[in-house]
């Protein structure tokens, strides 16, 4: 791609700029600074939903009883049972286990807190989830 060529277009990097390699007149691969390129925000809103559907369907499970607030929690963190059992250093069975409701409330203070730990938040946190969406992720809306 020539410099010239570099999109400038507004993207995810609101007002931001990006170093992007490209070709300038002497045919050299040069730095050249992008705010960024259309298609790649419409990628990044369609990512984004993709991502919030399970984390979504997850919070109204734990409302409806159906799972434990650390289902929601590992979700919206971007971990799977496997990554979260790593993480806290316990067996990914257990993790799977205290994905449903009964086995996470009796759980002690230690186990808590380290769940907690590991997705960046307190116990209190931990133990809830949202009574509505945290946001709206539709393509094209902001989040």
């Amino acid at each position: 791609m020539k410099a010239k060529e570099v999109p400038q277009e507004e993207s995810v990097l609101e007002g931001n700029r990006r170093a992007c390699y490209a070709q300038d007149e002497s045919g050299r691969y040069v730095v050249v600074p992008s705010k960024g390129w259309e298609v790649e925000k419409v990628i990044n809103d369609q990512a984004h939903v993709a991502i919030d559907r399970p984390v979504e369907a997850a919070r109204r499970s734990v409302i409806a009883g159906e799972a434990s607030p650390l289902l929601y929690h590992m979700l919206r963190c971007q971990m799977s049972a496997g990554l979260l059992a790593a993480t806290v250093g316990i067996w990914g069975w257990r993790v799977k286990r205290h994905l449903k409701p009964a086995p996470f409330a009796s759980l002690n203070d230690e186990m808590l807190s380290r769940y907690a730990d590991a997705l960046g938040m307190s116990v209190a946190e931990l133990k809830t989830v949202p009574s509505y969406p945290p946001h709206e992720s539709v393509a094209g809306k902001e989040r």
